[in-house]
């Protein structure tokens, strides 16, 4: 047999192996051209979930058309960026690229960017619809430097006739008085359950995930309010594994089991710190950090049932202690055993301890 026929054979070969792959190959590989993020982000205020009052006070503005500078503040992934462009889109319509400079934490935004980038752009002619605005987003505002931050508080004054500013950040406290003073305050709280539940559920029907319900509460419970990292949680989980249940859902979020934890806590409820004990050690041989666990941990205390609040409130005080030593760098075992030995000493009668 000549080698021209053999590695025609091999070729064959390989293209039935990949064709082979891809039909085992559970997920849409052609749903995974775009980030569900991306794909079903808003593109109108009414499609924003949560936070109804404040999206209602930015409705009122994109209704009246004057829009002032302002400054949205929360947490990471409740939707204070698609709120921002949701606006923006509304006021500008088909203007909306010429009209908006977004600016991110990835971009260098020191002294010389409000100088010249944003300065150059507020001095742009554009044509806009009547009575509407240039706007410059500056998303994670308080990572500017306090040099660029004075300079963009001239920049704000000089141009407020043509050019209006939405600065979006996790901390307000981190943007200088000065210009808190010139925006209006607006401030995103984090989404409930609920809400998360609904949205995840659209996305799964649009998308024909198969999940469980189990797997959802999942999601919810490693996302802590956080609709992005619910969302791309929930995509890395089909992609991967073709179908979104508990069990996955924590593979691929790789975070210590609650049910586990919730063994852990139960057993220091009994004051059995044998067991305790054990679960703490198998969660440690498993590669899970200090910090993955004593973070599960509160997060499973604080939604315990049965267990009175007064125990509670003394079972968080000595986690969120622990942790505190944790984050100043002793991530020990012996760190998590102390704390596990403290908590079943919590439930025990305090006169065995008497000498």
């Amino acid at each position: 047999m000549s080698s021209s026929s053999t590695n025609t054979n091999t070729a064959h070969a390989t293209a039935a192996q990949v064709a082979s792959l891809n039909a085992q190959f559970k997920g849409n590989v052609d749903s995974y051209e775009l980030p569900w993020v991306e794909k079903y982000r808003p593109e109108v205020l009414k499609d924003i979930v949560g936070n109804e009052e404040t999206v209602e006070r930015l409705q009122l503005i994109a209704n009246k058309g004057n829009m002032p500078h302002m400054i949205i503040s929360g947490s990471p992934g409740i939707g204070k960026t698609t709120s921002v462009l949701c606006l923006a889109h509304e006021l500008l319509g088909s203007a909306f690229k010429e009209g908006v400079l977004e600016l991110n934490a990835s971009d260098d935004r020191g002294i010389d960017v409000v100088r010249n980038k944003i300065k150059t752009f507020a001095q742009k002619k554009v044509t806009l619809p009547p009575g509407r605005h240039k706007i410059v987003i500056l998303d994670e505002a308080d990572s500017m430097t306090a040099g660029a931050q004075q300079a963009l508080r001239r920049t704000m004054e000089i141009y407020s006739n043509s050019t209006r500013f939405a600065l979006a950040c996790n901390q307000s406290s981190k943007i200088i008085e000065p210009i808190q003073s010139r925006c209006a305050m607006l401030r995103y709280t984090k989404l409930t359950d609920k809400q998360v539940l609904h949205r995840l559920r659209e996305i799964c029907d649009a998308e024909n995930v198969k999940y469980s319900a189990e797997g959802l509460e999942a999601l919810i419970f490693t996302a802590e309010g956080d609709m992005r990292q619910a969302i791309n949680n929930l995509q890395s989980t089909w992609s991967g594994f073709g179908y979104v249940s508990d069990e996955n859902v924590f593979k691929v979020c790789d975070q210590p089991h609650p049910v586990v934890v919730n063994s852990i806590i139960a057993s220091c409820l009994q004051a059995h710190s044998t067991n305790a004990l054990q679960g703490i050690h198998m969660l440690w041989k498993q590669g899970y950090s200090a910090v993955d666990i004593i973070t599960t941990l509160f997060r499973v205390v604080k939604f315990y049932e049965g267990m009175p609040e007064y125990l509670k409130l003394d079972y968080i005080k000595e986690i969120g202690m622990t942790h505190m030593k944790i984050l100043e760098g002793v991530t020990s075992l012996v760190q998590l055993g102390g704390l596990i030995s403290r908590l079943c000493k919590m439930s025990m009668n305090a006169k065995s301890f008497e000498v």
